[in-house]
């Protein structure tokens, strides 16, 4: 007989997780059915010409200043070709990244745009911060990735010097106060929000393989036993969780995360430590955490990364929303820092 459910009773234990997972499926499929009718602007975009980016040969410490002026060049060229094109905000974006003082391993200027940006002194850095973003991040929005990335060098380079000598060993000479970098790794073409790409692990998948070769590289230039730790915002995480596997990286931070794809920590296949963080005013708490076959395609990311079945060390993130994480003065930024420095003890736990 059917279980009829009287005005404030609480639905039994099986009904319940029936009706939440339904929940789960129906919310997922509004998304996809959003994203499919919603009229997305750059999709009617024409393309912006572009020069071919430079051919570079992997940097090492004796290169990056060859690599820096050569992408600086391109990124010229290309804000010339936009503005021909008559597109000024693509110019304007392309022309603030020629700067004499910008210092990018990687620039393409054609569709959305790739580029991968140095902050510090990374010939002789032993701590490294790779970011990886999340959705809608292309040339034009590139610079707030790139002042989240700059807040973060600059609160590794406060705590530092408040810190003294931590008595690390670099890598490149004896006991010593941290050398550290910040690299903005803007290198995969990233889906729009309102998007059905960004409801599956399509861009993720084709997005982790120049990631792990982008490790690969940089291990290349700073050395195997320089601290590198990975910091992945929002679709981000899913590109990280499908790139960890291959990864020689010593943490793997994952914020405001719609989930990664794998169900725990160790479905990771890592030897990474893996953080997690979620701000108190993130809408992402409200993406179902789960796997649904529509429309022919899997969409949802599985598990939270902030869940203790997950497994990941949950951080303090504060009252931020979903793009506060890297905000001056933050909690998450505090907690992002320490644990690029390795000062793990002194991170605050949620």
């Amino acid at each position: 007989m059917a279980h009829s459910v009287q005005p404030g009773e609480l639905l039994p234990p099986t009904l319940r997780v029936r009706f939440l997972r339904r929940l789960s499926r129906t919310l997922l499929a509004a998304l996809v059915t959003a994203a499919v009718v919603v009229p997305v602007s750059a999709a009617a975009r024409p393309r912006i010409p572009a020069p071919t980016p430079a051919a570079l040969a992997p940097p090492t410490t004796a290169t990056l200043d060859k690599a820096y002026t050569a992408n600086r060049a391109n990124a010229a060229e290309a804000s010339r070709m936009a503005a021909a094109h008559g597109d000024r905000t693509r110019a304007a974006a392309d022309r603030a990244m020629a700067a004499p003082s910008r210092h990018f391993l990687t620039f393409d200027g054609r569709g959305q745009g790739l580029a991968v940006e140095v902050l510090g002194d990374l010939a002789h850095a032993d701590r490294v911060a790779v970011l990886v973003p999340g959705s809608d991040t292309t040339l034009e929005t590139y610079g707030r990735f790139r002042a989240g990335a700059a807040a973060l060098q600059d609160r590794l380079n406060s705590l530092d010097h408040r810190h003294g000598t931590h008595g690390s060993h670099g890598t490149h000479g004896s006991t010593s106060r941290p050398h550290t970098a910040v690299i903005a790794w803007l290198g995969y073409e990233t889906p729009g929000t309102v998007s059905t790409t960004v409801l599956t692990t399509g861009r993720a998948e084709d997005a982790a393989p120049p990631l792990t070769r982008f490790i690969r590289e940089l291990r290349g230039v700073v050395g195997e036993k320089a601290h590198v730790s990975l910091l992945c915002h929002s679709y981000g995480t899913v590109v990280c969780g499908r790139a960890a596997r291959g990864l020689d990286v010593d943490d793997i931070a994952l914020i405001g995360s719609p989930g990664t794809g794998a169900d725990s920590v160790s479905a990771l296949r890592t030897s990474a430590r893996i953080w997690a963080a979620r701000g108190a005013d993130d809408w992402i708490v409200n993406v179902p955490h789960v796997h649904a076959d529509l429309f022919g395609t899997t969409v949802g990311f599985g598990a939270d990364p902030v869940s203790p079945a997950f497994g990941a060390h949950v951080f303090a993130a504060g009252a931020g929303g979903h793009s506060d994480y890297f905000k001056p003065g933050t909690v998450s930024l505090d907690n992002l820092a320490r644990i690029v420095l390795g000062d793990t003890w002194e991170v605050s736990r949620a």
